[in-house]
């Protein structure tokens, strides 16, 4: 990552005027008493460069990545349905293949989540419950609101449910911990935010079971209980030690080298909170990694984050950044100094400091409504 400076308060690309604090009687995350850097950010680029508005809205080639990642990840499960489970070719096309296809389409679901790939709200519901299908388990519905959340209230304590909670940070806190949250980081991501605040259950969340429970009812039928397992097998590495699920530890975590006081001293400036990763995986994953930006403009599609990268090129080439995911996922589990208590957050959002009125849900995503979200927060 490049340096950062500590030693004072930031201008508008670091989006930072007040010092983070650290929470002594509670725990050893970054805490801090400022307003979520993003919209200032956004709100100083669509005043230097008005034209990155013109970026915005879906972009229909997902839509067929979307079809062919499904329709390849359906033919592995069938074609697999008579390989033994405890195989090295099973293994190796679930970590390879399953696993990188699996991947592609979490973050798939993640782009439909903003409404990215058609621009009906309800097409986008539904085309995501489609993207589910070979991740074996009903995801898509519930993840929107959990993730609109996380944008809307970037680093607010029970509400960001990628934030890992204390009692994780506290009992993962070892070069043994970390490997293993990491092998199993999936399934953290998948349980936690059901223990930080609970959804509304609505329709399209039905029909995201049915849906799903439908089809790997009939994949059993015709290819067996191994075609199941392949599918499951590949979500599973697809958030374990796997190249691509290095993006879920680089996004937010803080990898800086600080001094031991840098927890309370009045005198540091915060860290910026979200990092962004240019390397060739970004093609595998829609520039995902291109996490800044799209913090940034959750309304700009994968294809065009780049444009806004070199359009706005001032606002981010100063920032920290990660080079390489395999290098992340290495030094979260080696290195003393980085672990899950390196995350910044925040008892107040944006919404309630700073004089700032907070994102609206019509800036979450293309076509969004200025309404409420069911389950955001």
């Amino acid at each position: 990552m490049t340096a950062v400076s500590i030693a004072a308060a930031t201008d508008v690309r670091g989006c930072a005027t007040e010092p983070l604090k650290a929470d002594d009687n509670h725990d050893h995350f970054f805490w801090t008493y400022t307003e979520e850097p993003h919209r200032t950010r956004r709100q100083a680029i669509i005043k230097a460069h008005p034209e990155v508005t013109k970026l915005c809205g879906p972009e229909p080639l997902t839509k067929y990545l979307v079809f062919l990642v499904v329709v390849l990840q359906v033919s592995c499960a069938y074609l697999l349905r008579n390989t033994p489970f405890l195989s090295l070719p099973f293994f190796l096309t679930a970590y390879i293949v399953g696993a990188t296809a699996n991947q592609n389409l979490f973050l798939a679901i993640h782009e439909i989540s903003h409404n990215l790939a058609f621009r009906s709200p309800t097409a986008n519901r539904l085309y995501a419950i489609f993207a589910n299908l070979p991740i074996g388990l009903p995801y898509s519905a519930a993840f929107r609101p959990y993730h609109l959340t996380h944008h809307k209230s970037l680093g607010v304590d029970g509400l960001d449910t990628d934030l890992p909670t204390a009692l994780e940070a506290f009992f993962l806190d070892s070069i043994l911990g970390k490997a293993f949250f990491c092998t199993f980081q999936i399934i953290f991501y998948a349980v936690r935010p059901m223990m930080v605040y609970k959804l509304p259950l609505t329709q399209i969340h039905l029909l995201n079971i049915a849906v799903q429970v439908a089809f790997d009812a009939v994949l059993y039928k015709i290819a067996g209980g191994r075609a199941i397992m392949y599918l499951l097998l590949s979500s599973f590495l697809a958030g374990s030690l796997h190249p691509c699920a290095g993006h879920f530890i680089a996004e937010h975590y803080v990898f800086e080298k600080l001094p031991a006081s840098a927890r309370e001293s009045s005198l540091l400036a915060p860290l910026p909170e979200t990092f962004s990763y240019y390397g060739p995986l970004n093609v595998l994953t829609y520039n995902v990694g291109l996490h800044n930006e799209h913090h940034d403009f959750p309304a700009i599609p994968w294809t065009r984050l780049p444009v806004l990268h070199e359009m706005a090129k001032e606002f981010y080439q100063d920032l920290p950044h990660h080079k390489s995911w395999i290098y992340v996922i290495w030094q979260f589990v080696w290195d003393e100094e980085v672990g899950l208590w390196c995350r910044v957050k925040r008892k107040e959002g944006g919404r309630k400091v700073g004089a700032g009125t907070g994102w609206r849900e019509d800036e979450l995503g293309a076509n969004e409504m200025c309404k409420q979200i069911p389950g955001v927060k």
